[in-house]
C-alpha cells in the first residue's frame, strides 16, 4: 500500500510540474522573442558606449566649457555666458589674421584635395591604360598619406633646409630666387603650408574617384567612342556627371576636415608661436594653442564651437549647391 502511495505522490508532482511548465511556456516564448529582438543591440552596446565616451561626452563638455571661464584646471569652472564669444570678435587681436589664414588655407588646399585629385584620378584611371604605369603614380601620392605626420614634417624640413635642402638647390640651378628660410618668410611659408597639406590630402580624393571611375560600365564608354566622342568629351559629358556623388562627398569631407586640421602645420612649424610668426596659424591651431599652451580651456572651447557652427553652415551650402534632394531621386536611366 505504501508503495502505491509513493507512486501517486510522484505522479502528482509530475503533473504539477507539467502544469506549471504549461503556464510558463507563453512567457518563455515571449522572453525569447524579446531577447532575440534585443540581441543586435547587445552586440552594438560596446560601440554605443565607445561613441558616448569618445564623442558625445566630449561634445557636451566642450559646449558647456565654451560658456565658462576655465583656466589652468578644468575643475574650476565659472559660468560667464557669451563673454568668450564676445571676446573673439571684439578683444582678440589675432582673430582677423587667423581668419584670413584659415580662408586661404581651406580654399586653396580644397582645390588640390577635391579637384586636382579628380584630374589625377581620371589621368591614372582612364587615360593611362597600363596599370604598371598607373600604380607607381598613385603610390607616389599615397606615400604621404601612410607616413606619420611627424616623419612627413621632418622630410619636408630636410627638403627645404637652406643649407643642405634639395629645394633651394633646384631653384638656384633654374635661376629662380629662393627665400633664406621657407618656414618663417611669408608668403613662402604660406605656399609651403598649402603644398604640404595638399600633397598629403590629394590621395584621399584620388582613391575615391578612381574607385568610382572603374565602376562605370565600359559599355557606356565604348558606345561613346563608337559615336565619335573624344576622350575629353567622354570625361566632360560621361565621367564627371556620373561622379557627382563622389565629388559631393570628397568636397564636403575635405572641407570639414581642413577646417579642423592643424597637425601637419603644428609638426612642421614645431609650435603655435612659430606658426603665428610665419603667418600660417589656422583657426583650429589657434584654438589648440589657447587651450593647451595658454591653458585657457574655456576660451579654446569657444573657438572650437565656432568651428562646429561654420562646419554646419558649410554642410547646408553643399546640400544646396549639389542638389541633395535631386541626387537622392532614383536614376531615370537603366544601365
Amino acid at each position: 500500500m505504501e508503495r502505491y502511495k509513493d507512486k501517486l505522490k510522484e505522479l502528482y508532482v509530475f503533473l504539477k510540474i507539467h502544469y506549471l511548465l504549461d503556464k510558463i511556456k507563453p512567457y518563455k516564448y515571449k522572453c525569447k522573442g524579446i531577447l532575440k529582438s534585443a540581441l543586435p543591440f547587445l552586440f552594438m552596446l560596446p560601440f554605443f558606449i565607445m561613441v558616448t565616451v569618445t564623442w558625445f561626452a566630449p561634445v557636451i563638455m566642450t559646449t558647456y566649457m565654451a560658456f565658462t571661464k576655465t583656466q589652468w584646471t578644468i575643475t574650476n569652472m565659472r559660468f560667464i555666458g557669451l563673454q568668450n564669444f564676445v571676446r573673439i570678435f571684439t578683444r582678440d587681436i589675432y582673430v582677423t589674421n587667423t581668419i584670413y589664414v584659415t580662408v586661404l588655407y581651406v580654399s586653396t588646399v580644397l582645390i588640390i584635395n577635391a579637384f586636382f585629385s579628380l584630374v589625377l584620378a581620371i589621368f591614372t584611371t582612364y587615360f593611362i591604360k597600363r596599370e604598371t604605369i598607373a600604380i607607381p603614380i598613385r603610390l607616389a601620392w599615397l606615400i604621404p598619406r601612410i607616413t606619420p605626420a611627424v616623419i612627413y614634417a621632418l622630410l619636408w624640413r630636410w627638403f627645404i633646409d637652406p643649407k643642405i635642402g634639395l629645394l633651394n638647390s633646384m631653384l638656384e640651378f633654374l635661376g629662380i630666387p629662393a627665400p633664406r628660410d621657407w618656414l618663417l618668410t611669408p608668403p613662402y611659408s604660406q605656399i609651403l603650408m598649402i603644398v604640404v597639406n595638399g600633397y598629403v590630402g590629394a590621395s584621399f580624393g584620388m582613391i575615391i574617384y578612381s574607385a568610382a571611375i572603374t565602376s562605370i560600365p565600359t559599355d557606356i564608354l565604348h558606345a561613346a567612342m563608337a559615336d565619335g566622342a573624344t576622350d575629353l568629351q567622354i570625361c566632360r559629358h560621361i565621367i564627371i556627371p556620373l561622379l557627382k556623388w563622389p565629388i559631393f562627398f570628397v568636397t564636403a569631407w575635405q572641407c570639414l576636415s581642413l577646417i579642423s586640421s592643424y597637425e601637419h602645420i603644428l609638426a612642421l612649424w614645431a609650435g603655435a608661436g612659430v606658426a603665428r610668426a610665419a603667418e600660417v596659424e589656422v583657426w583650429a591651431l589657434y584654438a589648440y594653442s589657447k587651450a593647451f599652451y595658454a591653458s585657457e580651456y574655456g576660451y579654446g572651447a569657444a573657438l572650437s564651437l565656432f568651428l562646429v557652427i561654420i562646419g554646419i553652415i558649410f554642410i547646408l551650402i553643399f546640400f544646396k549647391v549639389f542638389g541633395f534632394e535631386r541626387m537622392m531621386q532614383p536614376s531615370r536611366v537603366e544601365v
